[in-house]
């Protein structure tokens, strides 16, 4: 089959799937979970139950058998050949895969093999077969990211490891190894203390390396963990092993040298050359990154040399980890271990040259100095030809280009380079590549635990996450920011979180000793030719979490092309990150860095230019955008000059709709910054574009502040027509939530600015605004008036989409008024008119409407054929809290025509939505809708409670005419329930309310 060859899995640590070189990216965790249950145990018919329990555990969502099936499905697609993977296979389904497809079933058959040679006497290839089963181990099953049941098989998983380590040990210790097991022990211990076989490796391999005094405390050791943790006392094995230490037991010596050795070939050099730096104790996290590096070795592509590049942003921990594979591969490259510093990035040095580094390398292997060449020629040969005799790991370190690499590399196939650079040496032919970002969330906690230690770490678990968060998920900076701590006992987390706060001194407090992130940066930031520091300055004013390169070109000042370039320039040398293509960020401490490299005098000129760039760049893109998706809008005056910037390609709603979700984030941003620099004029003409879209995604808080800083920007400049529109924005968005006495007097002084200017547009505008609030507030006999004299207003004047905004609003009006007839002619003239300007939003929220009027002319048919169109152009085109009254009123159309099931399904979603819309108006409606369906079906009791939650929205936000059907329903409820007595004090209570607002005895229902 063609998966034999292709498709291999790894599950033997974080998940991968790989069809040839190629690493394949199966689905999210579901799809994951399942695959690898199946994996686990291939060949073996897993049920659907079984898997649901893999996936969720005892949290199974009411759909989780479609969904696994679904996920099953996508695996067949995704995978080559999947349905040869994955089989049904009566009430379930099973996974048929090779030994050579699963490191797991390589990991068991090696196992296997080990016992066998054990059995037979073969000690050296049963130490070989384990060796080769334990270098696929990367870390738990998933990387212990699984459910309970894959949690479970890991740590089964983990125990056949457990093992087989313990007999390698014991293994090497009968060749004669002893010093060189001590550390490894010693690592494996500290995370299984209670072990007693490794306890008792340990011990032996301390007692023949002449170390007879540790090997003896680490019985005490323990001893005393033993009886601590369980109550007990060390085996008899261990405690045999303890008195043959304390006498010398001749027993326990080291055998003799077996006949035939266990490493290669003979050395040609006297001895092993190992230069490694120590591997750091305290090392956490990057288990997927140092599996990547271990599985070049482990299965290496071609016969020719072996290049594996790590390179990542100043501070990422790439030394760290190439010198942790470094060691973990030492004992596979026995003649030397090589490490030499290139200095590419040192304070106050040159980067190290070819000449000098080859001198050194073979200084290093221990050729005299009258063996060494005076050209670099010679020096490059005579390197290449020493290091051919070799089976040699040479790890380069701090890389500044691949010129400096390249007359290091040799052609030998027995040699392993391991490189570290901030730079990505793409000129590299044939080098495996690792790059490194930030680390997870957990990695980063757990080497603050590893570095602080588990006591202080674990009594502030919410600090220690919030100090990852402040780092970066920085490996630097989370040893610095754990260091310091370490070194003042006193202090606690929070503290320092408290300390590194504030953005403008984060960077000085992340400073330990020689070790300094915004040192670490300027190595960086300096390495970099002139024109692409002062890009980077220029980038980094970007206020948002992630900029294109239309954004790039405003504050370059460049065309997007070239903008395109510098940014790939910097991604390159890992200033900049990039998360999805098109998209690039700055970590968060190299934006701190970047907005700290402009000296005040620049900041007026360089900066300025960039963020006023951007900001024009904003307003035109916006316009664009909005024209788009909001037809027959009015816009906001143009730039006062003239402004061309190349912008985004945005030539259908859809895509404008696409383009303001991706950057409302990073429009809020730029508003936020232009304040805070005083660019008041920009501010509201570009808060007046963003409204639209934070209307049309239900975002009312940002709405509000947003139209807020407007009214403050316009009041500041004296800018009255700016202050009016300004004003009429922040009116809506209290309308939106709930806060209709604010809104009055916003609309109020709008209308009385928009009168003295002689704003017509405005003046009718303000006018129905005041209309919409005074009817929420159930001031009908004002409301009325205002709306109709809106009306006139707008059509007067052309504007369709105001004028179709004031009908729908009319209508609502008329319809709590009991005038249906007048509530759906206005609701179809607004129909009408958004459907000949092309706006959507506005059509589905009239069509809700005229569907309310034809329910309540009992013309159920013709209401349920109107939501039905309602609902297939509302897609995203509405706001979540539109969205959840057009699912309401839909429910009701559909319980009065007989249709329970589709109702009870559209109540459901319109309550989810409501809930989400975050806005008081509509909860109130959908829950006094829904209350009444329920009504109407005897669930009296379901009727209560949505009747109650109506009316503590619409009490705390004011909004009369729902909140007196709240209590008319709360009373109708009761009453159904047999409380009369309790009922008919809510009825009063709903009475006088209909009674001030004038709503007629037909509509109070």
């Amino acid at each position: 089959m063609g998966n034999e060859t292709r498709v291999r899995f790894r599950i033997l640590g974080s998940f991968e799937c790989w069809d040839g070189e190629e690493r394949l990216r199966v689905g999210g965790p579901v799809h994951e979970r399942v695959l690898v249950t199946l994996l686990l145990d291939p060949g073996r018919v897993l049920p659907v139950p079984r898997l649901v329990e893999a996936v969720w555990g005892e949290e199974a969502p009411a759909t989780a058998e479609h969904q696994v099936r679904k996920a099953v499905a996508d695996l067949r697609r995704r995978l080559p050949d999947g349905r040869s993977v994955i089989v049904t296979d009566g009430p379930g389904y099973r996974a048929v895969v090779t030994e050579e497809q699963l490191d797991l079933s390589q990991f068991n058959e090696g196992l296997r093999r080990a016992r066998e040679a054990t059995a037979d006497g073969r000690t050296r290839r049963a130490a070989e077969a384990l060796r080769a089963s334990l270098a696929l181990w990367r870390g738990p099953v998933l990387s212990g990211a699984g459910g309970e049941v894959i949690v479970a098989a890991s740590a089964a998983v983990e125990e056949r490891r457990l093992t087989a380590l313990e007999q390698s040990f014991q293994l090497r210790l009968g060749f004669g190894e002893s010093g060189e097991l001590i550390g490894d022990l010693r690592e494996l211990i500290s995370a299984h203390p209670l072990r007693e076989r490794l306890r008792g490796q340990l011990m032996l391999a301390l007692y023949r390396s002449g170390r007879q005094a540790e090997a003896l405390e680490e019985f005490n050791r323990v001893r005393d963990l033993l009886v601590e943790e369980l109550g007990i006392g060390p085996g008899e094995e261990l405690q045999e092993l303890h008195q043959g230490v304390l006498r010398n037991s001749p027993e326990l010596a080291a055998p003799a040298p077996a006949e035939e050795p266990p490493g290669p070939a003979p050395l040609v050099v006297d001895e092993t050359r190992t230069t490694l730096p120590y591997d750091l104790p305290d090392f956490a996290g990057r288990n997927e990154e140092l599996g990547r590096i271990l599985g070049f070795v482990d299965e290496p592509t071609g016969s020719g040399p072996l290049i594996v590049m790590v390179d990542g942003m100043g501070g990422s921990g790439k030394t760290s980890l190439a010198v942790r594979a470094a060691h973990q591969l030492a004992g596979r490259y026995n003649d030397a271990q090589l490490y030499l510093d290139l200095r590419g990035f040192a304070p106050g040095e040159q980067p190290l040259s070819a000449f000098a580094a080859t001198e050194a390398l073979l200084r290093m292997l221990g050729a005299p100095a009258e063996r060494i060449p005076e050209d670099l020629d010679g020096r490059t040969a005579l390197w290449r030809q020493t290091a051919a005799r070799h089976r040699m790991l040479l790890l380069l370190d701090n890389a500044v280009d691949e010129a400096q690499v390249r007359p290091l590399l040799t052609p030998s196939s027995d040699v392993l380079t391991l490189i570290t650079s901030r730079s990505l040496l793409v000129g590299l032919d044939g080098a495996h590549s690792v790059s490194l970002g930030t680390m997870s969330p957990q990695d980063s906690t757990a080497l603050v635990v590893a570095v602080l230690g588990a006591a202080r770490a674990e009594a502030e678990p919410e600090a220690v996450a919030e100090l990852t968060e402040l780092c970066g998920h920085l490996p630097l900076a989370l040893r610095i920011a754990a260091a310091r701590l370490r070194k003042r006992p006193r202090w606690t987390v929070r503290y320092l979180v408290d300390r590194l706060r504030d953005d403008t001194h984060r960077l000085a407090e992340l400073n330990a000793g020689e070790r300094s992130v915004e040192v670490t940066l300027r190595l960086s930031y300096e390495g970099l030719e002139a024109e692409h520091r002062k890009a980077f300055r220029l980038l980094g004013q970007y206020p948002g979490p992630e900029l294109d390169v239309h954004t790039a070109a405003a504050l370059l000042d460049a065309p997007t092309r070239d903008a395109e370039d510098t940014l790939e320039y910097l991604l390159d040398v890992h200033l900049m990150q990039q998360h999805e293509p098109g998209r690039y960020a700055f970590h968060d401490l190299v934006r701190s860095f970047a907005l700290g490299l402009l000296r005040p005098a620049e900041r007026d000129d360089e900066a300025e230019g960039a963020v006023v760039r951007l900001l024009d760049y904003c307003q035109l893109a916006t316009d664009a955008a909005c024209d788009l998706l909001f037809p027959g809008r009015v816009r906001t005056e143009s730039p006062q000059q003239e402004v061309h910037r190349e912008l985004p390609y945005l030539h259908s709603a859809v895509r404008a709709r696409e383009w303001l979700e991706r950057e409302q984030d990073g429009l809020l941003a730029a508003v936020a910054l232009a304040y805070r620099r005083g660019l008041d004029r920009r501010v509201a003409r570009l808060a007046a574009n963003i409204v639209f879209q934070l209307d049309l995604r239900g975002r009312f808080d940002d709405f509000q502040e947003l139209a807020g800083t407007a009214v403050d920007a316009s009041r500041r400049l004296g800018d009255r027509p700016l202050l009016r529109l300004s004003l009429s924005n922040l009116a809506v968005a209290h309308w939106k939530l709930g806060r209709f006495e604010e809104g009055v007097a916003e609309a109020e002084e709008a209308l009385q600015l928009a009168v003295e200017l002689r704003d017509q547009r405005g003046e009718a505008k303000d006018t129905g605004l005041l209309g919409l609030l005074f009817a929420a507030l159930g001031r009908f006999d004002e409301a009325a008036p205002r709306l109709e004299q809106s009306i006139a207003l707008k059509r007067e004047l052309g504007a369709e989409r105001a004028e179709a905004e004031s009908l729908t609003n009319l209508s609502a009006l008329y319809a709590q008024r009991g005038r249906f007839a007048d509530a759906a002619e206005a609701a179809e003239r607004a129909v009408a008119l958004d459907r000949r300007i092309g706006a959507t939003d506005k059509e589905v929220e009239a069509l809700t409407d005229l569907a309310v009027a034809k329910l309540g002319l009992g013309e159920e048919r013709e209401a349920y054929r109107v939501l039905a169109r309602a609902r297939e152009l509302a897609s995203d085109a509405v706001s979540p809290a539109e969205g959840a009254l057009l699912l309401a009123v839909s429910a009701d159309a559909s319980e009065r025509l007989g249709e329970t099931e589709e109702a009870e399904r559209r109540a459901g979603a319109a309550l989810h939505q409501a809930r989400l819309s975050g806005a008081p108006l509509r909860q109130a409606a959908v829950a006094n809708t829904l209350g009444r369906l329920q009504r109407r079906r005897g669930g009296h009791a379901r009727a209560l409670e949505l009747h109650r939650q109506a009316h503590r929205h619409a009490s705390e936000s004011g909004y009369r005419v729902e909140e007196a059907h709240a209590l008319h329903g709360i009373a109708a409820a009761l009453r159904g329930l047999g409380d009369d007595q309790e009922a008919e004090r809510y009825r009063m209570r709903a009475e006088e309310a209909f009674e001030a607002m004038g709503v007629p005895q037909e509509c109070r229902g």
